[in-house]
Formats: structure tokens, sequence, C-alpha cells
């Protein structure tokens, strides 16, 4: 049970760190500090936005439309929070006690 634990942390550290690699990226992108032109970065972008939109897209449809804020990640962000909290907060039964 405790590999169980460790995989579904590291599942959500892993979503965690590829969510902010996405944010930062879209900002520079959206500061004309990167170019979508240029084929490794658009290769990275169309990669982040493959691996997140399954995770988006539901959030999406359940949020009101708020023009061009997108609050799907923030949305993500919070409930990814919650789970490993509650995750630590249940580790006991992970581990046996």
């Amino acid at each position: 049970m405790v590999t169980l634990y460790q995989a579904l942390m590291l599942i959500l550290d892993v979503v965690w760190f590829v969510m902010i690699a996405h944010i930062i990226m879209s900002w520079l992108i959206n500061f004309q500090v990167l170019n979508l032109r240029q084929p490794l970065i658009w290769q990275i972008w169309n990669g982040l936005n493959r691996l997140l939109e399954p995770i988006y897209a539901p959030v999406r449809r359940i949020l009101p439309n708020t023009g061009g804020l997108d609050l799907a990640p923030l949305v993500v962000f919070i409930v990814i929070i919650i789970a490993q909290r509650a995750l630590a907060n249940n580790a006991g039964f992970f581990y046996g006690f």
C-alpha cells in the first residue's frame, strides 16, 4: 500500500510541474518572448497542450465562460492540492496504522 501512496503522490507532483511549465510557457508566448514559429517551441507547446487538455476540458465545460480568462488551471491546481492533502492526512491507511 505504501507503493500506491507514493505512486499517487508522484503522479500529482508530475502533473503539478507540467502545469507550471505550461502556464509559464503560455505567459512567455503571450508576451512574445517565445515564438511558436520555432519548431522546438511549437513541439513543446503542442505536447504540453496534448497532455493537459484532457484534464482541463471537463473543468472548462463546468466553469462559466469568462472570455479571455481561463480559470481551468486554477481549479485543477486547487483539486491537486486537495488530493495531496487528503492523501497526506490519510497516509496512515497506506502505511497500515
